[in-house]
């Protein structure tokens, strides 16, 4: 049985690396060939029929999720919905998002999908917009844009389209302005109403007994499962301390909760409720109180938002007690595999999630390490402290391959953090937390109280560790083989004892640890354009030499190119230092990231067009303007800055695009312009100022492919073989403008556009060659 649920995980984890799903006929071929193998009963047999089932099972379902989708003739379009909140509303500065569940659509051409994600914004392009109170369970009519799921696609990033179709969204929008907004029905029982109102209800009281207090948002998370109200910078120490886990409502607190609440059942049921009904005649208390614990956590994880770490505990508890009521003994392995099948079963995505595979990897260490060693005595006696200080080495020495395969890093603070805050969350902030959500006023306001001063005496203590100089290990993500041999050499480490030498084992480790950031060769260039949505953000790269062409949007206030985008791709590399970072102008869309950025990444200087008191000049370990006639070399690489001229920042009527620092770099025959926002007559200033010093093979499209911006003298000038637009789907500037698009095309050039390719990447050597993250991580759930 456990190989053929390992199979089945492989499997469901081999779909998800698929570009296309296969079609109905290999798919039966599959699942036919598993049910003959199983026919077998041999082990190795048995792991691949789980393979083959798995494959099958995890594409079917995804057929049917794919299934309900918005038709592009509907995209963009005024819709009116009917339908009712399907989650637990987030609100924000600028609105409140929140899920639709469908019931009537009217407008469209062709079916709506069932379940909406949509933002809800005040003032949105109008400032008579007024953003509904909405709530959990209520039945809305609303006028809504759509578009379908699309997400940014770059190495190392989230991958929001696989989060959609997870979460059974196949359509995203927002609501527009109209007097016929309204509630039509304040709540309509269903079973996901009544859980998701509760939610609501527990988070509201805990939001009025801790107003405006900086670690509500934690004891939000670890009493209903919603994180989102906890700051950036929080978790920032939280992951370089290593207790991001505890941080949410994890096994550990499942089980402790349904322990807690087993041990009560089955007390009162020993004395049958002080009564003289003898009931443990009629039911062992043993099974009394496995079902409470079941029960209790099923309460649990259904507020805690159904979680992966959830819905392992919870199948866990669950395969226990039916072992326990059926009279039969399930093995900690057993029990385990169980729960991997049902979580992969129902929900086949689950493998995509760094959490499904810490928590299982978690416990899989765990009972490889400790399984049969620890006498039962010594556990309850005096030598808990020294089992549970070998649980967590256990733990911490057993995800170290699997958190730098993930994360890039690893928190060497990680055991210290994690003996204070177990202890302190796990039997202390959580119990207060959930007794004080419950309790009446002004009794929650006080035991709440009490919670959040200990979790910020708390967060005080893992702010010092984390700003530790050696708090955090990093390194680039491991390739496979050096994944595969750290894994051995964890094993290795954590064998029985009286297994030859176990200290050898983190001599696996070392490549891992080792390994350094790739740059490229001698003479060559690499230049990466992310994928940041509506705005700009390119790293270039020399043989030993980093520099960043601006830093993307700003998205929200707690959310931007450099944080959502730039950085995790800095950290999969290992990049930790950069020579120089070139912000050209002061929108938004350019500069949103930098001051992220440079909070988080070493670097050496900042040129810029910012005005002095600009907040990304007065960050800057060092800054200069750039202006036309500045160069420098990096390993033979020529960096020439064209615009704009140190003239120009004495005209106060500039607009801020007018003065876009503007790059030419060249690797011997081949060049790239970056020409930030310049405008038309930008544009001919530098025509007349160089006009032979312009040609590039590769075009940064100015101002994002804009009417204003393009001309075709400059094009003629420039004569690029490929044109970059960095541009969001479906921005609402439409840029590039069609006149632009066909000016290009006329002119034979190559036409690339992050919306469509995701994160692009040149390569500047004997030859010129372009790689689409798109295409070259293309999965059978985007949007093509």
């Amino acid at each position: 049985m456990r190989c053929l649920i390992l199979g089945v995980v492989s499997g469901a984890a081999l779909l998800q690396t698929r570009a296309s799903l296969p079609g109905d006929a290999v798919l039966a071929g599959l699942a036919a060939a598993g049910v003959l193998m199983l026919v077998f009963r041999h082990a190795a047999l048995a792991l691949l029929a789980g393979v083959a089932l798995g494959f099958c099972w995890a594409a079917y379902i995804a057929q049917l999720a794919l299934a309900p989708n918005l038709s592009k003739a509907d995209e963009g379009c005024d819709l009116t919905v009917v339908g009712i909140v399907d989650s637990l509303p987030y609100t924000f500065d600028q609105g409140v998002r929140f899920h639709l569940k469908v019931e009537e659509a009217r407008g469209a051409q062709f079916p709506v999908p069932p379940r909406l994600a949509l933002a809800w914004y005040t003032g949105f392009r109008d400032a008579r917009q007024q953003v509904g109170n909405v709530q959990p369970g209520e039945r809305w009519r609303l006028t809504v844009r759509l578009q379908r799921p699309h997400g940014n696609a770059n190495p190392h990033g989230f991958d929001y389209e696989a989060w959609l179709l997870e979460q059974g969204i196949r359509a995203t929008g927002y609501v527009r302005p109209d007097a016929g907004n309204q509630r039509i029905d304040s709540f309509v029982p269903s079973f996901s109403s009544i859980v998701g109102s509760a939610r609501a209800t527990l988070r509201a009281r805990i939001r009025a007994a801790l107003p405006d207090q900086p670690y509500a948002g934690v004891i939000v998370a670890l009493v209903v499962g919603d994180q989102r109200a906890i700051d950036q910078s929080d978790w920032k120490v939280f992951n370089r301390t290593g207790i991001s886990h505890l941080v949410s409502i994890s096994g550990l607190h499942i089980t402790m909760v349904a322990g807690l609440f087993a041990w009560i059942a089955s007390s009162l049921w020993r004395r049958s409720f002080f009564t003289s009904a003898q009931l443990p005649l009629i039911i062992p208390a043993q099974k009394v109180a496995a079902l409470a614990g079941a029960g209790v956590g099923l309460v649990y994880v259904l507020l805690a938002g159904f979680g992966i770490p959830a819905q392992r505990t919870l199948y866990m508890l669950t395969v226990v007690a039916i072992a326990l009521w059926c009279g039969r003994l399930a093995s900690v392995s057993h029990v385990l595999c169980t729960a991997l099948g049902v979580v992969v079963l129902i929900d086949p995505w689950a493998v995509l999630a760094p959490g499904f595979w810490l928590s299982f990897g978690a416990v899989a260490m765990i009972l490889y390490a400790t399984s049969g060693r620890i006498a039962p005595r010594e556990a309850r006696m005096a030598g808990a402290l020294r089992v549970a200080a070998h649980t967590q080495a256990v733990v911490t020495i057993g995800l170290v391959p699997l958190t730098m395969l993930l994360f890039s890093q690893v928190s060497l603070v990680s055991p210290i953090a994690n003996a204070l805050a177990i202890p302190l969350v796990s039997f202390i902030v959580t119990p207060l937390s959930l007794a004080g959500s419950l309790l009446p006023a002004p009794l929650s306001h006080i035991v709440l109280g009490a919670a959040h001063l200990v979790m910020a005496a708390l967060a005080a203590l893992l702010g010092w560790l984390g700003d530790l100089p050696l708090a955090v290990w990093t390194a680039p993500a491991p390739e496979p083989w050096m994944f595969a041999f750290a894994l051995a050499g964890t094993l290795w480490m954590l064998a029985p004892r009286g297994w030859p030498v176990r200290w050898i084992g983190v001599a696996g480790w070392l490549p891992m640890l080792a390994n350094l950031p790739t740059h490229p060769p001698a003479g060559e260039m690499h230049v990466t354009a992310f994928d940041v949505g509506q705005g700009t953000a390119l790293l270039i790269e020399t043989s030993s030499h980093r520099l960043l062409y601006d830093t993307g949007p700003r998205y929200s206030d707690e959310s931007n190119g450099g944080n959502r985008v730039i950085l995790p791709y800095l950290r999969g590399r290992g990049i930790e230092r950069l020579d120089g970072i070139m912000v050209s102008h002061s929108d938004v869309d350019h500069a949103g990231g930098a001051l992220d950025i440079l909070a988080a990444i070493k670097t050496g200087w900042v040129a810029s067009s910012l005005r002095a008191d600009h907040p990304v000049v007065k960050a800057s370990p060092s800054h200069h303007r750039c202006a036309a006639g500045q160069r420098w070399h990096w390993d033979g690489i020529r960096f020439d800055v064209l615009h704009p001229t140190s003239e120009s920042y004495a005209d106060t009527g500039l607009k801020a695009n007018a003065r876009s620092c503007t790059l030419r770099i060249s690797a011997g025959k081949h060049a790239i312009l970056l020409a930030g926002d310049i405008e038309a007559a930008q544009e001919a200033q530098l025509l007349t100022r160089a006009p032979h010093g312009l040609q590039s093979q590769v075009l940064l499209a100015p101002h994002h492919g804009s009417g204003t911006s393009s001309t075709q003298a400059f094009l003629t000038g420039v004569g690029p073989h490929v044109a970059l637009f960095q541009v969001g789907y479906r921005n609402r500037y439409r840029h590039p403008k069609a006149e632009v698009v066909e000016r290009y095309e006329k002119m034979g050039v190559t036409r690339l556009r992050t919306d469509e390719s995701g994160a692009v990447t040149f390569r500047f050597g004997a030859a010129l060659g372009a790689t689409e993250y798109r295409r070259e991580r293309a999965r059978y759930w985007h949007l093509r």
